[in-house]
């Protein structure tokens, strides 16, 4: 089970290629997949049923008792095959459904694959913790799947609200996990069934865990997301809203009613929202034109059926619950299927347009009326076992005095009647000829679109004559419930599933049913229900968006009044806090202590005035450009104190760090004034010069302070032995940043992904793709693949130029041509041409030396964008673009991932996140050779920050270049 995991992970990352290699055929892979996982389940039927439950785990954070075990007794083998069985079908389908191989096909094969696989770990799980995990990757996959079609604002929105509504469900129910993970000491779903816990705690934690099942499953006040989600492509529609991810919800109610139906909290919940659902769905079925929004609030209904029937907690119920899941699977699926033939060879739902397709295409008329008479309940279909059994079940509870009992028996016999109103509505609607409609041209589609949907709907036939078998399958899960609620006596005997039971109250029962749901279609034809007016005048949805309308303006409000867009404003506010709350500490303290030096080296006597004239002078300076250059000065006189403190890697660090700093700043510059305050003039002098002396004197009294404030021996002391010991390295810094502190490396490689990302999106309008202009023969290029550019680009032509100095010996750099007259200078570009790779060198020898001398991946990476500083100074933005390795998104990315990577693969060895491995080794030529696996940590640094500076350069410098240059006559803009 575990490897089947695995495996639908591994193929699933593997369909992107898969469908650039074979196109829609490669559904047929993902099919197979599926279809491994479904033999393997039914492989381990004769052991489910012999109740020798298959059990597999493997520990994964053994400190909190989590571990990936997968268990599979009768109800999560029901569940495997309804997920992998289905998702099969689902998947073949999509061969014929994405024939023409749509935009985006590839990422869409492999989220759904990964969303089958995510569904078959969340249905095995035995780990709570791990089966929230696997909920909340059901909302995102989920997410991607619904918008799809991203381009149309319908599915944005639709997609954004499934995630926001399962989420926040998601969320509730984690907070329920944690209780009861608490309350029983253990994560084990099964352990905490064995517990049974009771009491408050159990009793809120239930809630919680209702919250998050409802939402899920789209039960009230929750059901207006699953509708929305229609604007999926139909397999996403027959395979999650039919089969998986609607289902997890009833699969978690059905997992814990066995035991939890008799909490106090349970049933009212339970019960009251389901019927309550099943009726809501029903009616607004009858008022849908669109074929997949009847199936989806008649989806709706249903969900709000198995809710009541799963969550009643007895066996009875539990058994033809059981069934009806099944059934339900089968009929419901196929008939999303349906709609998505019908809509793929007519691009229509709309049943006002369509007529006459049941005589033009017989074969799957046929099996929707099949697939409808299971949903209605119609023998000799599965769903009419279900249905029986369900009836029997609530009628044996009412007529013993349960109250709750005839509740669930009067909701469940009136919403069938509106489930029978809307299947002969959607018949009507997709076969039937209308008089005022013309006759629908049928194309026919090819055999095999059709072959899931007969399957499945073959199946719900087949499950109907085989109700003993499926019976005896069941048994295993129906036991594990009791016979009755409490206080009432317990039928005279164990039912069971079968066809025919006879003349009894149930069949009579399920036949006024059908009864009074012809007669309720007619009379909503009669009455043309479909376009009266609302009972109510407003939706779900319309409170939902209303809710997401008063939250937006909330947010509007709150940013208006707190972010005035003045940086001064930001910043003093911000050290105003700062001063008033280490001044209260300071006051506040009985005594200080200090422990203070003159100095400690006479360099400080040099670099510590020379830094506070600087500073003074940065003060007082009126050139934009003056001001950052003294302020620079502070921080090359820091880099004199870290050499003459023992840390020679600081001051390496500190160096470059200011240099690609000052960079930046003279790339912002040139869009400003030179003179400070030409436009904007500084105000309140007075009290920004207050702020700072009190700034300066509150940070010097809390370095006075903290010299004498140290109590016991510094951790510092241990960490050369550490970096030696355990991270194998001599250079304490490099270790500390790659090994033992690597969690605050990888958060701050976030920052500079975020920060590079920032800028991209300040200067980039439409995207942060890359469009650097790349010379060849002399001539600039633009990437190979084509994207949008932003809106504010004028792309001003070539320079005129004869082509026989185009790579002739006096060219020193391509992109120099590129360049003014005055602006051009052959010294730099000989220099730089010299000079680059050397650079590069060294900075990779940086990356490697790192673990034991001075350097690291991140002075390494500072290195490297210097030399393309150097390039991009010399010879403008078309050297830049001769000289980026690639994209820079695809450097930070690439990073990040290798990064991440170093955190997880010590996972699959039993080790904790981000654990190094040590590799000796005498070879020949090298002779004694040591590798750190924190080097490829380091590496990710390395690229993370040359992308950093390769985005600031592509950004500030080569865009706002591009946006600066004026456009020639005669030239066209795109």
């Amino acid at each position: 089970m575990l490897l089947i995991l695995a495996a639908f992970a591994v193929i699933s990352l593997a369909m992107p290629w898969l469908v650039r290699t074979l196109g829609s055929r490669a559904f047929y892979v993902a099919a197979a997949m599926s279809a491994v996982a479904f033999v393997e389940a039914v492989l381990r039927t004769p052991d489910v049923l012999a109740g020798q439950t298959p059990f597999e785990s493997f520990e994964w954070i053994p400190a909190l008792g989590i571990s990936l075990s997968m268990r599979m007794d009768t109800l999560a083998w029901v569940m495997t095959l309804i997920v992998t069985g289905v998702g099969a079908l689902v998947l073949l389908y999509c061969r014929w459904y994405f024939r023409d191989k749509p935009e985006g096909l590839g990422q869409f094969a492999a989220v759904l694959l990964a969303f089958a696989g995510t569904m078959y770990g969340l249905v095995l799980t035995d780990d709570i913790v791990v089966l929230v995990m696997f909920w909340e990757i059901t909302s995102i996959l989920s997410y991607l799947l619904i918008g799809y079609y991203h381009r149309r604002a319908g599915s944005r929105r639709a997609a954004l609200q499934a995630l926001l509504v399962t989420t926040l469900g998601g969320l509730v129910m984690l907070i329920g996990v944690v209780l009861l993970v608490v309350d029983t000491g253990t994560s084990s779903l099964s352990g905490i069934l064995e517990i049974a816990p009771s009491g408050p705690v159990a009793d809120a934690a239930l809630v919680l865990l209702l919250v998050g099942a409802l939402s899920k499953s789209a039960i009230f006040p929750f059901h207006f997301w699953l509708p929305g989600a229609m604007a999926a492509p139909t397999p996403v529609s027959a395979y999650l809203h039919a089969a998986a991810m609607v289902k997890a919800g009833i699969y978690l109610l059905a997992r814990l009613s066995p035991v939890f139906a008799d909490a106090p909290p349970w049933r009212p919940i339970v019960i009251s929202l389901g019927i309550l659902t099943m009726l809501i769905g029903g009616i607004q079925s009858l008022r849908e034109r669109d074929l997949k929004r009847i199936l989806a609030f008649g989806t709706v209904s249903q969900l709000g059926l198995l809710t009541v029937v799963l969550g009643f907690g007895t066996r009875d119920a539990a058994l033809a619950g059981l069934a009806l899941l099944i059934a339900h699977a089968l009929f419901k699926s196929s008939l999303f299927l349906i709609v998505g033939v019908i809509d793929r060879q007519l691009s229509t739902r709309d049943i006002s347009e369509l007529s006459g397709l049941g005589r033009q295409a017989p074969v799957m008329a046929t099996f929707a009326f099949i697939a409808i008479g299971s949903m209605a309940g119609v023998i000799p279909t599965l769903g009419f076992v279900a249905k029986e059994g369900v009836l029997t079940a609530f009628l044996d509870e009412a007529l013993g005095g349960s109250a709750w009992g005839l509740v669930a028996l009067i909701g469940v016999v009136v919403g069938s009647v509106f489930t029978v109103a809307y299947g002969i509505r959607f018949l009507w609607g997709a076969f039937f000829r209308k008089r005022d409609v013309e006759l629908t041209q049928w194309p026919d589609p090819p055999i095999g679109f059709l072959a899931a949907p007969i399957v499945l709907s073959g199946l719900s036939i087949v499950g109907g004559f085989a109700a003993p078998w499926v019976d005896l399958a069941l048994q295993g899960y129906a036991d594990t419930a009791p016979a009755s609620t409490p206080g009432i006596a317990p039928p005279e005997y164990a039912y069971h599933l079968a066809l025919w039971h006879g003349l009894e109250p149930a069949l009579f029962l399920s036949l006024a049913t059908l009864v009074g749901g012809a007669l309720v279609f007619a009379l909503a034809q009669a009455t043309r229900w479909d376009v009266r007016r609302r009972l109510v005048p407003f939706t779900a949805s319309d409170v939902y968006y209303e809710v997401v309308r008063q939250v937006d303006r909330l947010s509007v409000a709150t940013t208006t009044l707190t972010q005035r867009g003045s940086l001064p404003i930001y910043v003093g506010t911000i050290f105003v806090v700062l001063v008033g709350a280490e001044a209260t500490v300071m006051f506040a303290s009985p005594s200080w202590r200090a422990q203070l030096d003159a100095w400690q080296s006479p360099i400080q006597l040099v670099a510590a005035p020379l830094m506070i004239a600087a500073g003074i002078a940065a003060v007082l300076a009126r050139k934009r450009y003056t001001g950052v250059v003294l302020v620079s000065v502070t921080g090359l006189g820091m880099v004199l104190l870290f050499a003459t403190s023992g840390a020679p890697d600081l001051a390496l660090t500190q160096i470059l760090v200011e240099t690609v700093t000052l960079v930046a700043f003279a790339l912002v510059l040139r869009r400003l004034p030179a003179q400070m305050g030409d436009h904007n003039a500084s105000v309140a002098r007075l009290p920004r010069a207050v702020l700072a002396i009190g700034v300066g004197v509150t940070m010097a009294m809390v370095a006075v302070i903290a010299t004498g404030a140290r109590l016991e021996a510094p951790i510092s002391g241990a960490w050369p032995d550490l970096a030696y010991e355990f991270g194998h390295g001599r250079n304490v810094v490099n270790v500390a940043l790659v090994d033992i502190r690597g969690w605050d490396t990888m958060g701050e490689l976030s920052v500079l992904v975020l920060a590079a990302t920032g800028v991209a999106s300040l200067v980039f309008v439409t995207d942060r793709a890359d469009n650097l202009q790349r010379l060849t023969s002399g001539v600039p290029i633009m990437p190979a693949r084509r994207r949008r550019r932003p809106l504010v680009e004028t792309l001003a032509g070539p320079r005129p130029q004869s082509a026989a100095n185009v790579g002739s010996p006096q060219t020193w750099l391509v992109g120099g041509q590129r360049m003014r007259p005055e602006n051009r200078s052959i010294i730099l570009e000989v220099i730089v041409r010299i000079l680059f790779h050397t650079i590069i060198v060294v900075s990779i020898y940086l990356l490697f030396a790192g673990h034991n001398l001075p350097g690291g991946g991140f002075a390494g990476g500072l290195v490297a964008g210097m030399a393309l500083v150097m390039r991009y100074v010399a010879g403008g933005r078309y050297e830049l673009g001769a000289a980026a390795p690639t994209d820079a998104g695809r450097l930070l990315g690439a990073g990040m991932a290798i990064a991440v990577a170093c955190a997880v693969v010590p996972l699959f060895f039993g080790a904790p996140p981000l654990t190094s491995a040590f590799v000796e080794a005498e070879l020949p030529v090298l002779g004694h050779i040591e590798f750190v696996s924190t080097t490829i940590f380091d590496i990710g640094v390395y690229l993370v920050v040359v992308g950093l500076v390769l985005d600031v350069l592509r950004s500030l410098g080569a865009e706002v270049d591009r946006q600066s240059q004026p456009v020639r006559a005669g030239e066209v803009v795109s």
